[in-house]
């Protein structure tokens, strides 16, 4: 077959870095019409090489930039970044940074017009892509109003629009709810497979790589494997080494013994691997897991936070939140899943005051948002954003953690003893001085949570913190969330990422279309899967597995835990 890229000991050095290299030596050909995922974990250099492909990377990024890229018989770093991208079209980690027409139509067919495609052919690039990317019915909308997940539909559409031969997405499924990841990379595989398109995708999840031709493994800059899905994903130890999350079926039979060759990846052969090796699980022992749940919410204290009857309705007339009742106890660590755009964080913005209630009431330590101050909620309540970037404004870290108690007119001494006790508590020691933007999205995360800290709020509310971060940086995030709530915090977490859900949350809160469909504990409410896939939410494949032998396990190490051979027990 003909080769799509053909690149030969490619390395780019940033401006800004002294020693290091973003890439290193890269060989590399991708055969015309194949269909390969990226990964490795962050810092590994997948964005970096992305941008070499369609010539960003030297002409407008520059750096020091040595080798030979090859892409359909064109040297992107001779060409203009224009002419290039007929043939080889990027979507961005950062998708609605691409986004800048008035409506979808018009959005789609900005690429073909600037390469002078026919005004009668654009009806028919507008109805292949909406009907391709699944935006019928929004052509007239503008793109600020869409959802996450149809804003990265819109984005892959624009691209896919211009036909070219070669596509690559940087992390097209980072903000998506677990179904809509599902749709992207369908819809990946669609147009590789329909338009016989060279696909690229660069992903920190490992579970949809199952679906590629090859999978590509980078770290620090370098390839570091290369080969089949199935040949690279049951190297779980190396998947490990490298902070990168492995596949949870292979990772558990493999702890139980499995050589590599016979790891699962599908329900279907874990079950058989199962009944083959005799495994069962322990009824005592899983029975001891549940009355852990039970026995921790003993020491939940009182009521904390009370929504009743809550509703809200924008300007634009849209009902979006729609009667919902729910209590929070003190201790309580709650996560709230849903579908992208169904309500989840205009419900919190109601526990902080940031929204009033149209409807109903919402009451925070006894407190009604709609009589009290933002500043006398935010005693009680933190709320860290997606983004920390639109948390973060001083010039160093400690004036960032120091500015609410010095809103709260608390003395020098206790300002900076407050500052000192929250960096510590989310290990970030030392970093007083440093300007909070020079460093990389995690610390700003963990900065933007003890700027939250300092104020010593009861509650802390976190919006997707482990968005955009790889796997061992999110467990790290997750580790230090854990700690705020054995601490005595609140903790409500949004987010999509349902393995955290699964190990960390010990209550789930669902809301579909702006109602609170489903209210429990995790285990109960992640026993029921197909009344979760009514809200597009898919539990991870452990506790997926789990429920097809009879029990929910919430995790490989609490499945090893209660997993024995017939006989044993």
């Amino acid at each position: 077959m003909s080769k799509a890229v053909s690149i030969r000991n490619l390395s780019f050095q940033y401006k800004t870095q002294k020693e290091d290299k973003a890439l290193y030596d890269i060989n590399l050909e991708i055969e015309a019409g194949q269909f390969v995922i990226i990964m490795g974990p962050s810092g590994a250099g997948k964005s970096t090489f992305a941008s070499c492909l369609n010539g960003l990377i030297p002409n407008f990024i520059k750096g020091k930039y040595s080798g030979q890229v090859n892409i359909l018989g064109r040297n992107p770093a001779k060409e203009k970044v224009g002419s290039i991208a007929k043939d080889v079209g990027l979507v961005f980690q950062d998708f609605e940074s691409q986004l800048f027409s008035t409506n979808t139509k018009l959005e789609i067919v900005f690429g073909p017009e600037n390469f002078n495609v026919a005004k009668q052919e654009m009806n028919d690039i507008i109805e292949d892509m909406v009907r391709t990317v699944n935006l019928k019915g929004l052509e007239e909308r503008q793109p600020a109003t869409l959802s996450g997940g149809e804003k990265q539909r819109l984005a892959i559409g624009s691209v896919v629009a211009i036909q070219p031969k070669i596509i690559c997405m940087d992390e097209p499924t980072t903000d998506l709810d677990p179904l809509g990841k599902l749709e992207i990379f369908k819809i990946a595989r669609e147009l590789h497979d329909a338009k016989q398109l060279t696909v690229l995708i660069i992903e920190h999840e490992t579970e949809e790589a199952l679906l590629a031709d090859r999978v590509i493994i980078m770290q620090n800059g370098s390839i570091v494997a290369d080969g089949k899905p199935v040949d690279i994903l049951r190297e779980v130890d190396f998947f490990n080494s490298l902070g990168l999350m492995p596949l949870q079926l292979p990772l558990y039979f493999s702890k139980l013994g499995l050589s590599k060759e016979a790891l699962p990846f599908t329900q279907q052969e874990g079950i058989a691997a199962f009944a083959a090796g005799k495994f069962i699980v322990d009824e005592n022992k899983y029975n001891a897991v549940v009355e852990q749940d039970i026995a921790r919410e003993k020491k939940y204290g009182n009521c904390i936070l009370s929504v009743q009857g809550l509703e809200h309705e924008y300007m634009t007339g849209k009902l979006v939140l729609k009667g919902i009742n729910l209590e929070i106890r003190e201790g309580e660590f709650v996560a709230v899943i849903g579908h992208n755009g169904c309500g989840k964080t205009t419900l919190a913005k109601h526990f902080n005051g940031l929204l009033l209630p149209s409807a109903g009431t919402v009451l925070v330590n006894d407190k009604n948002t709609s009589n009290s101050t933002i500043f006398d909620i935010g005693k009680e309540v933190g709320y860290v954003f997606q983004n920390p970037d639109h948390q973060i404004f001083s010039d160093t870290v400690y004036d960032e953690v120091a500015f609410s108690p010095k809103m709260r007119g608390f003395s020098k001494i206790e300002i900076d003893h407050l500052v000192e006790e929250a960096l510590k508590a989310v290990d970030m020691e030392g970093y007083e001085h440093e300007d909070p933007f020079s460093l990389t999205k995690g610390q700003r995360q963990r900065i933007a949570a003890a700027s939250v800290l300092s104020g010593q709020p009861k509650i802390i509310i976190l919006d997707e913190p482990t968005t955009g971060l790889d796997f061992k940086e999110q467990i790290k995030m997750m580790q230090l969330i854990q700690q705020l709530n054995d601490n005595g915090h609140t903790i409500i977490l949004i987010t999509h990422t349902m393995w955290v859900v699964a190990e960390y949350a010990h209550k789930v809160a669902v809301i579909q279309d702006g109602r609170l469909t489903m209210f429990g504990r995790t285990r109960d409410v992640f026993r029921e899967e197909t009344e979760l896939a009514r809200s597009y939410l898919k539990v991870p494949p452990i506790v997926s597995f789990s429920n097809t032998i009879g029990k929910t396990l919430l995790s490989v190490d609490e499945m090893l835990s209660c997993t024995t051979e017939a006989g044993e027990s």
